[in-house]
């Protein structure tokens, strides 16, 4: 899996602006465990874990994430609430990540409550999950219910980053020189 592709999908993350990405790559069984081997190899020591959640045919959605961030995200009252609701172990944030790769996997309507692994506020994941259409204040990598001006520079940052990182990876940057370490 190249560099650019991964700094394309999850830019924010490398740079330690928000928990997780998801992404989706077209790729037979036997590459991608070979491609997430490799990827985690390189990753894993500053902070960063790559795991497959779904396969559907030769489309593969993979989290790109910081576990020890994640566990922060997790413990936020709004967060375990939500996820209590939906029968999360709530005590582990890996049972949690395992969890909704299974109800990826299994449910036939998608778990919103996703959000919470990527960085969204849980404020925003609960309108989303109680009134999709209504009380929408902006629109951007998630719907907006909450704070629309902190929601909006989130946005710009996410944007300003990606360009940065993509400029930066089409230059010859390494993935590992892209990743901003919170140890």
């Amino acid at each position: 899996m190249p560099d650019a592709y991964i700094v394309r999908h999850c830019s924010p993350t490398l740079a330690g602006l928000k928990t997780g990405n998801m992404f989706t790559v077209k790729q037979g069984k036997e590459t991608m465990v070979s491609d997430l081997r490799n990827v985690n190899h390189r990753i894993t020591k500053y902070g960063l874990r790559m795991i497959p959640l779904r396969r559907n045919g030769e489309d593969v959605l993979l989290y790109l994430y910081r576990p020890e961030r994640l566990k922060k995200d997790l413990n936020h009252p709004e967060a375990q609430r939500i996820l209590s609701q939906k029968g999360y172990n709530i005590q582990d944030s890996e049972q949690c990540v395992a969890q909704v790769a299974e109800h990826l996997r299994t449910d036939a309507s998608f778990p919103h409550e996703i959000g919470l692994f990527l960085s969204y506020p849980p404020e925003d994941v609960l309108g989303f999950m109680v009134h999709p259409k209504q009380g929408v204040k902006a629109v951007g990598c998630w719907k907006v219910y909450g704070d629309k001006e902190k929601a909006e520079q989130t946005f710009r940052k996410y944007d300003a980053c990606t360009a940065i990182y993509q400029k930066a990876v089409s230059g010859g940057k390494s993935l590992e020189q892209l990743i901003v370490c919170e140890r």
